[in-house]
Formats: C-alpha cells, structure tokens, sequence
C-alpha cells in the first residue's frame, strides 16, 4: 500500500519527539543502527533507557539523536502507516472466500484481502499461515507476539490445498509446532464448507488440533457465509437444520472430552448454528470465557447475561417509551426476547424489534453485520418507528458512520424522518439505549480497537467487520 519508509505524521505535545525538535514529514531512518521492518522493531528497538535515533529532515538533512528517557517511554510520534510496512494481501483463492463474493462498486478497501500476522496481534485477524515465511515466524517468536488467529479449515494436508487454491497451504503443522514449541498462544478457526471439510475431515480436524493444547487455546467453527453474488464460483451449499445438528453433536461430543481430560471445553461453535439448528444456546460456561466472542461465539449468551444482570440491579419505572429496534434475522428473536424481559420491569414501554432481511447480499446472509443502508430504508420506510431508531455498532465501519454501502447514518436519519441511535455492544448499552438514558445521541461506531499508526501501539481488539 506504501512504500516502506517511516514517515512521521504528528508529534504528540510534550513529547520526547517534540523535545528532539522531530516534525512532520521527518522519516525515521535507524533506531540503535538497525533498519526498522515494521512497528515491531519499531517498539523493540525504543525500550531502553539509552537510544539513538537516526532521522531524516523534511530537508533532507540527516540527525543522529541520541536520548536518554525512562524505560519503555514512549517517543510520541504517529507514523503516516500504521503498520510501517506494507499490508501483506491473501495469495490463496479459497472456495469459500467473502470477499470474492462481493459485488462490484463497493469501496475498495472491502475488496482488500489481508493474510498478515502482524494484524493478527494488532487486530484479531485470522490469517491462513501460507503468508507466513521462516523470517516471519522467527520475528513473532523473538517478540513474543501472542495470540495468533489461524484459520486452519482442515487438517488434511491435501484437503487444505484445495480449499485455499494454494499447493503450498498443506505446509502449515511445521509453522504451528515452531509456535507452540515457543510458547506462543494461538486461537484457531474451522469456516464449514458442507460435504467438504465437515463430518469425518471435521472429527480429523479436531482430534489433530487438540494436539496443540494448551499453546491452541480455542477452536470456533462457522459456517461458510454465501451471498447471491457468486456466478463462476466454486458451488457450495447452506446448512439446514440437519446438518447443524450433525455439526453440533460433533463439536459437543469434543466438547465433553476435552473437559474430561484437560478441564476447558476447547472446541466452540458459533452463535449460528444453534439458531439453525433450533437449540438453545449453551450456558455460560460452556464459553471458557468468551475466548472467540469476537468470531460470534456466545455473543447473543454474552447479551442475554448482561441484560439480565443490569435488570436485577433496576426498580423499574412507569415512563412512556417508545424505540425500535432494526437487526439481522439471526438475532431479531433473542433481541425480541430480551425487550420482552425489560418491559416486565418497564411496562409502558414500547419496543418493536424489525428484524432486516439481506436483500443486498441475499437472504443466506442473516447476521447485522451484513445488513447495507439501502436494505434499512426501503424495509423501515413508512413502518411504525416511535422516538427512535436503534441500531447494533456492527452495521457501521468501525470509527464512522458508513454502512457497508457508503449510505450514511444521516441520510438513513432524513430518509425516515426519525433519529437514530447506534448503539455500543454489551448489556449495559443496550437497556441504556432502549431506556432513553444516553442523553448523547450517537451516529457512529465506537472505536472497537486503539489504533496502531501510534508509536505507542498495543494489542487490538477487533477489525472491521463481525457478525451478530
């Protein structure tokens, strides 16, 4: 995306960097004598009491900084890429891919396809390994880089290939054992492809991916998410009820022998295939602390508990309200349910939840994450609103007020005549919104991780875009 140089966007106030007369447009050249690859380096290199620091006037000038600070002090400069280095995009083409099933004219970064292990730790995203050099796995061992997301899909060397179209992709249980011998942490991810990579290949996967425990801390599996746009490509089918259960009773089966031996449950399915399949969800335990919330496993259980828990500590009142609430048909019956659960505590409360049909993406696609501003205005239009429009974080880009569409929160805002609340992800923001009690009316998405182009990055939270 850039070239690799380092290039100093903003020098915080009061800064180191501000002392060191470091401006805008400088490029740091060398920390300590060593070329810098990335932010990791970058960080390395910063953490001693003594550095120097060789940087590149605007100019053209060369200075060689020599300074003293605490340890692990931080600089204070943002950098013009947040990673400093180029984005490493996905060399796979596999059966399953989203992003190929995306239609044209969207904006181009959702057409970008990332495969980078840096943002695995920056950000929580799963990359497949086959980006992954021997350079690159020394350099996550030496910074101790932890946790990886893999998206592992099978096991069956052979079965891997041909999943990600890649000859190379069999090649990943030597980079997995290097990272478990060095003690890095690792979450894993199995995307379903049905009568491909499930049943029998699915058992295969399981029993080989234990085998990493406890460095492989969890395991989610999903299922393959199609769109009407995919003319040209590999066919695939949906699961139905059936199947999910199929898939169910193999991954609780895991379940209960990995708590039998090793006390975690290890193996988690997501949110999806308990609706598909038409059973409850499991209890909170099940969830080993909610290790791949982020994937959409156990977020509706994680909601339903942080509902219930706010309502216990609320007298409830006789206020007039009136909200609605607009979400993805997976998730529209267990909003409805937790509506219901404060309208006993609230009984003049009026909360209708419309559950948005995908007609952008096609009805297979039933998450809110998914869900584009025009599929919102042409089913919300001239229905029953009350007061306010609520709507889940996860419909927007994360910082913005852009639906994947580029419609904006404002104009979804005029086209109904009606205000709109996006509302935050947890129990507490969500019985506050319903409530009236968040006087700030909100149109954009928090910030769900901190961002990295800051010298003084950390581990992030999530990426762009989640499911529920």
């Amino acid at each position: 995306m850039r070239e690799n140089k380092h290039i100093i966007r903003e020098v915080l106030p009061d800064s180191i960097a501000e002392e060191m007369q470091m401006e805008p447009g400088d490029e740091i050249v060398q920390v300590n004598g060593e070329t810098i690859e990335d932010i990791f380096d970058y960080q390395y290199l910063i953490q001693d009491d003594y550095i120097e620091v060789l940087l590149k006037k605007v100019s053209g000038e060369e200075w060689l900084l020599e300074i003293e600070k605490d340890e692990e002090e931080d600089l204070g400069v943002v950098f013009e890429n947040s990673l400093m280095d180029e984005y490493r995009s996905c060399r796979n083409h596999c059966i399953f891919c989203f992003i190929d099933q995306m239609p044209p004219g969207m904006r181009e970064t959702l057409y970008f396809k990332d495969d980078d292990s840096r943002l695995s730790f920056l950000q929580g995203n799963y990359v497949t390994l086959t980006n992954m050099s021997d350079h690159d796995i020394d350099r996550v061992i030496r910074y101790h880089l932890s946790p990886i997301n893999i998206s592992f899909q099978t096991t069956n060397p052979e079965l891997r290939c041909r999943m990600l179209n890649n000859r190379f992709a069999g090649d990943f249980s030597r980079k997995v054992r290097r990272l478990c011998d060095a003690g890095i942490e690792m979450n894993g991810q199995i995307v379903l492809c049905r009568g491909i990579n499930d049943g029998r290949e699915l058992e295969r996967s399981l029993q080989d991916l234990a085998g990493y425990y406890p460095e492989l801390k969890s395991v989610s599996v999903v299922p393959v998410g199609l769109t009407r746009f995919r003319d040209g490509l590999h066919p695939l089918e949906p699961f139905d009820r059936q199947a999910a259960e199929e898939v169910l009773a193999v991954i609780h089966r895991w379940q209960e022998k990995m708590w039998e031996e090793h006390g975690i449950h290890f193996v988690h399915a997501s949110d999806e295939w308990y609706l598909l399949a038409e059973q409850p969800l499991p209890e909170e335990e099940r969830y080993d602390g909610y290790l791949q919330l982020e994937n959409g496993v156990g977020m509706l259980r994680l909601l339903e508990e942080e509902v219930r828990a706010e309502l216990e500590k609320r007298a409830g009142d006789e206020k007039e309200r009136s909200v609605t609430i607009a979400t993805g048909r997976l998730a529209g019956p267990h909003i409805r349910r937790l509506t219901e659960e404060l309208q006993k505590r609230y009984p003049r409360l009026t909360a209708r939840v419309y559950e948005i049909r995908n007609d952008f993406f096609g009805e297979q696609i039933t998450v809110s994450g998914l869900i584009t501003g025009q599929d919102l205005m042409r089913q919300l239009k001239g229905r029953e609103l009350g007061e306010r429009l609520l709507l889940p974080c996860n419909m927007l880009r994360d910082g913005e007020n852009v639906f994947l569409d580029d419609v904006k929160v404002e104009e979804l805002e005029r086209e109904l005549g009606i205000q709109i609340q996006v509302v935050d992800t947890g129990g507490w923001d969500f019985c506050e919104a319903v409530l009236e009690e968040n006087a700030v009316m909100t149109h954009r998405r928090r910030q769900m991780y901190e961002q990295t182009d800051c010298s003084n990055c950390r581990p992030a939270e999530c990426g762009e875009i989640h499911a529920i």
